[in-house]
């Protein structure tokens, strides 16, 4: 959950803090429910992505592992496992946006995450017939 934390404070400047602070003990149950995939090196977790049928609610990176290519990984190994993959990204966190621009996915539809009150790109990504 600390990686969970850092990693939308970190991302999201715009969002303030609390906010995700208030969140923490509800996202620590929806979690249960995700698929959770772990990346892990000597015992510890350098990041993991969280699954939702198909939905993508996030990938996170502790801050030591960052920008060395695990969430490629974790993205990569998704895709092995789900034939499509979904998710929403805030307009304003354009490094996310490309990374996932990047790796395949398009873009939809723009909507708004009203608790937030910021836009959003609505995303997927389909698996190549082979």
């Amino acid at each position: 959950m600390k990686i969970w934390l850092n990693g939308n404070v970190d991302a999201h400047p715009f969002i303030p803090e609390a906010y995700w602070k208030s969140n923490y003990s509800a996202v620590e149950e929806q979690i249960l429910q995700a698929d959770v995939f772990v990346c892990e090196a000597n015992g510890e977790i350098q990041g993991f992505i969280g699954i939702v049928k198909g939905y993508i609610a996030g990938i996170f990176v502790d801050r030591k592992y960052r920008s060395l290519g695990i969430g490629k990984q974790l993205l990569d190994y998704a895709k092995q496992k789900y034939s499509s993959l979904s998710l929403d990204v805030y307009q304003k966190n354009g490094r996310a946006a490309a990374f996932y621009i990047r790796e395949g996915f398009a873009i939809i539809s723009e909507d708004s995450d009203k608790a937030v009150e910021e836009a959003e790109y609505n995303m997927v990504w389909q698996a190549q017939e082979k």
